[in-house]
């Protein structure tokens, strides 16, 4: 028995002296050089006692180090479990306790406080800081390197990826090996990936953009990546005429063009630019095109399934529109109540079926029951279209969902902080449109009869209390919320009342 993702993407590349990894700087990483210090990371886990199928969690700051970590968990057998750097302890601990992981690598500066977190778990901490220092590091530097992996079958998880969930309590999606060589592969031969290929990655590393769609890709193709620790436009523009491809969210796109610097002739050597996690205004593709002379190749995925559809890398890419399914990935619009399949441009439900679809969610069975179906096909919980080309339109979610800059929010968990508030009676979140994040969250409070509620205190609280690409950029004080006929507040008139909201003048914070 082999490894496949492993041998795919790590193996193959073990004895090439070619580039892999590279700062803004200029310092390279072959790939051999990454490989076997993953296998000494890799024996590490092993003698620290980790076994196939154990849980690690990783909340650190991105860096080469930061990806050994992963590719030495695809070596092992252990499922990696990404963590956002900017989850607050209660997440961290919700984290740790749900998936019973074994191990937390955290950042130096925040080894006693994680600690003190994983002992109630029983997780062991280790360190690595964003430089590459830390007791992780230490430690596996003096260690020989693991010359075997894991055996894994194409069904058994690689990773543990938390996205939110509708009453707050955040979902681990189970990505197997299955899952993501799949769709490595698939997107590896879609946008023509080579090893000629150097990929402008500024993207994070704990969300599936970054390690799995970017990084899965490059090294199945044996890229190189020019290695950003963030997205900054300095070392973006100085980066650009030294790379072919690069992957980003809307906002890399805006801020990019907010640049005179930005210009034709910086891109020359440019092949590609792909654009997703959250909705590209048609605006910023059509002012791209102009300055640029580049057409943004927009897709669709979801951390449950990476990606889904994709606009043609030949072909017509359509500014607003997700393209067609990639090959080997089923998509139908349904009706969201019945699950019939709709005819051809009417609005429903997205499903989609194909081996990139996940296992389904850790230790939540009815979860898992009620968006995958017996037939494999997953309720992604958007809406959209197809029209008489065979573009996929994404028009909405029947959910209440809110991505912004390429995260998930669900507004039930703001909700709640907010009306435990004083002088709050009740509260609304919804997203509205933002150039550079696609979505933005708004929050419109109700104030109790007798007092009203002071919103800098709550914002205040806000900032304390939730991650920050979930506070509220204004808080606004309404008389009241819409409802049906059955009391149900009215979210999509709330949406279509404050769209311009950020524009416009009012009683906000």
């Amino acid at each position: 028995m082999t490894n496949p993702l492993f041998d795919a993407l790590f193996a193959s590349n073990a004895d090439r002296l070619t580039p892999f990894l590279i700062s803004s700087a200029g310092d390279t990483i072959s790939y051999r050089e990454f490989v076997e210090s993953a296998a000494r990371m890799a024996r590490l886990l092993v003698d620290h006692g980790l076994k196939p199928g154990d849980r690690l969690a990783l909340q650190v700051r991105k860096s080469p180090q930061a990806l050994m970590v992963y590719a030495a968990c695809v070596q092992t057998g252990v499922v990696f479990l990404p963590l956002n750097t900017d989850y607050p302890p209660a997440d961290v601990a919700y984290f740790l306790a749900d998936s019973s992981a074994s191990m937390i690598v955290c950042d130096p500066a925040r080894a006693e406080e994680i600690s003190a977190i994983a002992a109630r778990t029983g997780a062991r901490t280790e360190t690595l800081a964003a430089d590459g220092s830390g007791s992780l590091t230490q430690m596996a530097r003096t260690l020989p390197v693991l010359t075997r992996a894991e055996p894994r079958q194409d069904d058994d998880l690689v990773a543990l990826l938390y996205t939110s969930g509708t009453t707050g309590r955040s979902k681990g999606a189970m990505l197997s090996q299955r899952n993501l060589l799949s769709n490595a592969r698939t997107l590896e031969a879609f946008w023509a990936f080579s090893g000629d290929d150097v990929l402008l990655h500024a993207l994070p590393i704990f969300h599936t953009h970054g390690l799995f769609v970017a990084t899965n890709t490059a090294l199945l193709s044996g890229s190189a990546m020019i290695f950003l620790s963030k997205f900054d436009v300095e070392k973006v523009i100085q980066s650009l005429p030294h790379a072919t491809t690069m992957m980003g969210v809307p906002t890399f796109y805006t801020r990019l063009l907010a640049e005179k610097r930005f210009t034709r002739d910086l891109v020359q050597n440019m092949r590609l630019f792909v654009s997703g996690s959250a909705p590209l205004l048609p605006e910023t593709h059509r002012a791209f095109k102009d300055r640029t002379g580049h057409d943004i190749l927009e897709r669709y995925g979801m951390t449950e399934t990476n990606m889904n559809t994709s606009n043609p890398y030949k072909g017509d890419r359509r500014a607003g529109t997700v393209g067609h399914a990639l090959p080997g990935v089923e998509l139908k619009i349904t009706d969201p109540r019945t699950g019939s399949h709709l005819p051809q441009g009417q609005i429903g439900q997205i499903e989609v079926r194909g081996p990139n679809v996940f296992q389904g969610y850790w230790k939540m069975p009815e979860k898992t029951a009620a968006e995958l179906r017996d037939n494999g096909f997953f309720v992604t919980g958007d809406l959209g279209k197809i029209d008489e080309d065979g573009y996929v339109h994404i028009v909405g979610r029947d959910k209440d969902l809110i991505i912004s800059g390429g995260y998930n929010i669900y507004p039930k968990e703001i909700e709640l902080l907010l009306d435990a508030q004083n002088g709050v009676l009740e509260s609304a979140v919804i997203g509205v449109p933002h150039a550079d994040f696609g979505e933005t969250v708004v929050a419109l409070v109700v104030a109790e009869a007798s007092v009203r509620p002071n919103l800098d205190e709550i914002a205040s609280v806000l900032r304390g209390t939730l991650a920050r690409f979930k506070h509220p950029q204004k808080i606004l004080l309404v008389d009241e919320l819409p409802r049906n006929a059955m009391g149900k507040v009215q979210k999509n008139v709330l949406r279509e009342r404050y769209r311009d909201i950020l524009t416009a003048a009012g009683d906000t914070v």
